[in-house]
């Protein structure tokens, strides 16, 4: 059990800060709780507005930069090994301090002028003032709020802070280098920002939901025999769009062959719905696509249809986040029956990606850590079975980083032997594009890839914001986002 002094502002703390101390007791560790009084606080014009600004999104719970009443100050019963500080400018201290930094501010309120120009925040968290031990690229998931923007940064300084401070009682820290200089750790420029960058970014939302659906995705395949996308990095020619009648939407395709036919199976969003099943697109021996027809459905959303053959009989793992589990299907009669085998695994889970390697099967994913984005964490399982069990990976979380956490389609193995994972790249918002990571290594204790290599959007293909791609034999598919027209209500009656 580690023994862990947190400091806290005297005055106002925030809900993230209480949160770490829950999370670390639910861990076991020893907490005391320190005040500083010298804490900055968050100037009166970045509370206002943040505060009106989740009214407006009709937030009526408590968010992570909600101020609390207090943190009530307490000691720990052993001597502290480590110390937390979580105001960034509590006075030195013999004991080893982590504290994060906020795109090179100590100040968690300076954040909120970044997210309000529409830039994209780095968080680092720092040891003893020097050293960087923990990064993380926040996903920020609705760029026109700030309110929901600076939420999602606090929740991931969260999953950091934790993180970190697991890899230490493990003693597994990694150097990443000293520290560059302080940015400014006031609260000077907020306000200039949220009115020149913020508001109007607010404002054209707001009139583009108006006129347009807020996501409809389109699915595109095309038949090849030489290299593809993985191959050359680039979309294209030669692809085709799966139609839709507008009222509903394809996305997440993932492409299969069984007795020499081609299936594409997809992800079927029916907009009045709000929620998707699971469709498969038959092709014909000329590969023509048959109609999309229905083949699981539950009370639930559900995407990414990943399904494979594996000891002779076909199986899907959908994405099913909404229900808290991850579950297996098995073929009861392929294409249309589908049947529930196993849960595998607990939690948010998004995009479970299944790997066999080194003689054990992986599942890379991404796990939305109680609060923010659900694509900017990644969490790798290991099991003997598919049934399982499965094991949480030793260097959970494996990374918090926007362009390559999240899953965009199954593992490549690439002619050279490289094993190459499509991974969705959210530097430009969700679905913004697609990259390829090459995994360089996986074994109990670790996992690392490299840094995406982008998937250029250039070709035929009308919709460039990709963020699935899958290939089986010829068969080649991706899905891009559309600006698809509201439809008035009087034409949605008739």
């Amino acid at each position: 059990m580690l023994s862990i002094v947190v400091v806290v502002p005297q005055r106002n703390p925030r809900a993230w800060q209480a949160q770490i101390i829950h999370r670390l007791e639910e861990d076991n560790c020893d907490v005391a709780v320190l005040h500083e009084a010298s804490a900055t606080p968050w100037p009166t014009s970045l509370n206002t507005l943040l505060g009106l600004e989740r009214r407006l999104f009709r937030r009526v719970d408590e968010g992570l930069a909600s101020p609390v009443t207090s943190i009530p100050a307490r000691s720990v019963t052993r001597p502290p090994t480590l110390r937390l500080d979580l105001v960034g400018n509590a006075p030195p201290s013999d004991i080893p301090t982590l504290t994060v930094r906020f795109d090179r501010a100590n100040a968690d309120f300076t954040i909120a002028r970044t997210v309000a120009l529409g830039e994209l925040p780095v968080l680092e968290a720092v040891l003893d003032g020097r050293t960087i031990v923990g990064r993380a690229a926040p996903m920020i998931d609705r760029r026109e709020a700030t309110s929901l923007g600076v939420e999602d940064v606090l929740a991931r300084a969260v999953t950091l802070i934790l993180s970190v401070v697991r890899a230490f009682a493990e003693g597994r820290l990694e150097d990443m280098g000293t520290v560059s200089s302080a940015s400014n750790n006031s609260g000077e420029g907020f306000l200039a920002a949220y009115l020149s960058r913020a508001l109007p970014r607010l404002g054209r939302e707001a009139l583009r939901r108006a006129r347009f659906r807020h996501a409809h995705w389109r699915v595109g395949y095309r038949f090849i025999d030489g290299p593809g996308v993985a191959e050359t990095g680039r979309l294209g020619t030669g692809w085709t769009v799966l139609p839709d009648a507008g009222d509903r939407f394809y996305a997440d395709p993932f492409a299969v062959h069984w007795q020499g036919r081609p299936f594409l199976f997809v992800e079927d969003y029916v907009h009045d719905a709000g929620k998707a099943v699971i469709s498969v697109v038959p092709f014909t021996k000329d590969r023509t696509p048959l109609p999309p027809r229905v083949v699981l459905e539950e009370p639930h959303h559900l995407s990414y249809p990943q399904v494979f053959e594996r000891d002779g009989t076909f199986w899907m793992l959908p994405e099913a986040s909404a229900s808290g589990r991850l579950t297996l299907y098995r073929a009861a009669e392929f294409p249309d029956t589908w049947q529930p085998a196993a849960t595998l695994l607990e939690g948010e889970i998004s995009d479970a990606t299944l790997l066999d390697h080194g003689g054990s099967l992986w599942l890379f994913a991404t796990r939305r850590d109680g609060y923010g984005s659900t694509s900017d964490t990644m969490v790798v399982f290991e099991a003997a079975t598919l049934l399982g069990p499965w094991r949480e990976h030793a260097a959970n979380p494996i990374l918090i980083d926007r362009r390559r956490a999240r899953p965009g389609g199954a593992f490549i193995r690439s002619r050279a032997g490289r094993l190459l994972l499509p991974v969705q790249d959210g530097t430009l918002g969700y679905g913004g594009g697609l990259g390829l990571s090459e995994l360089v290594g996986l074994d109990p204790t670790t996992v690392r890839l490299s840094d995406p290599r982008p998937i250029l959007a250039d070709g035929d293909w009308p919709y460039p914001q990709i963020h699935t791609l899958n290939r089986s034999g010829s068969l080649e598919v991706i899905d891009g986002i559309a600006a698809v027209p509201r439809r008035p209500k009087s034409s949605r009656a008739s």
